[in-house]
């Protein structure tokens, strides 16, 4: 898959990385391709969307004035806490919001393979800790493979069961097939989150807290549903007009291998409390829009 070279260093102090977002500064922001429209803030610095994964929401802002949630924050933070240890940071403090307040070292070099950015000016990326081998320079074309892309973080964390996979259809085939071997691979050995994912099994909503303390689900089925949660101001949890509520989000996608064109709602089967996806994660993928 050819992508961008951008040489830098990644720094967390200010800001609240989770499992898959994290701020970058390149070295050269000439070297980004003008048609990208990344957003860089006053110190140079974007954000960083991790290209193919998803970690479990740790700041989440619902719409319909539905509040700000969170996942169960045992993977949540497991994920970010390994990101930033696999980029280099051996130590950080954050305070009660989530926002890096220190860390060790200040900053850790790094580079990142980019295609585009998404509607909110974020990169997306595949992150790496260190320079790139070899002698590409900085703001050239590299072509990414299955085998170097086994150093990424995004990689790494899906292997090691920390995120959900998440694909949409600009990801090359070959990458994308890396990713779902890792992400099954982890999933029937029941590594990191897995061991408690609901996602295709099902569950029974009987609460929100719940959401937030204990069930463990892909992360776009918990953002959907906690926005249809927020229409209901008295607080309650009924799923009567879930389905027909991702209907109107109009999130399309196809699923592999069959290359079945169909949206999410499609996907979601809701039995009076009981919510499941019937595609595992791997199997999904999303149009860019």
């Amino acid at each position: 898959m050819p992508l961008t070279l951008l040489k830098g260093t990644f720094q967390i102090v200010g800001a609240s990385p989770d499992g898959d977002s994290v701020r970058f500064y390149p070295d050269d922001p000439s070297a980004i391709p003008k048609d990208m429209k990344v957003r860089l803030n006053a110190r140079g610095g974007m954000q960083l969307r991790l290209d193919a994964i998803d970690a479990l929401e740790t700041h989440y802002q619902a719409q319909n004035h539905g509040g700000m949630w969170h996942q169960p924050p045992e993977w949540g933070g497991a994920a970010a806490e390994r990101l930033l240890s696999y980029l280099g940071f051996t130590r950080v403090v954050r305070n009660e919001r989530g926002i890096v307040t220190s860390s060790t070292p200040d900053q850790v070099s790094g580079h990142i393979l980019t295609k585009f950015a998404d509607k909110y000016g974020r990169a997306v990326a595949f992150a790496f800790p260190g320079q790139r081998p070899g002698r590409s320079v900085d703001g050239s074309t590299v072509y990414l493979d299955a085998k170097g892309l086994k150093s990424s973080a995004n990689y790494v964390l899906t292997n090691e069961g920390l995120v959900y996979p998440t694909f949409y259809s600009l990801l090359f085939v070959d990458l994308r097939q890396a990713l779902s071997d890792a992400a099954i691979a982890a999933r029937e050995a029941g590594s990191g989150l897995w061991a408690d994912d609901s996602t295709n099994a099902g569950f029974r909503l009987r609460s929100r807290k719940q959401l937030s303390d204990t069930q463990v689900i892909m992360p776009k089925l918990f953002r959907r549903l906690v926005d249809y949660l927020g229409l209901d101001e008295t607080g309650g949890v009924s799923l009567a007009g879930f389905h027909e509520y991702v209907d109107t989000r109009d999130d399309r996608l196809f699923t592999v291998p069959e290359g079945h064109s169909t949206e999410f709602a499609t996907l979601v089967e809701v039995r009076r409390q009981t919510l499941k996806l019937n595609t595992e994660p791997e199997r999904i993928v999303f149009l860019e829009g």
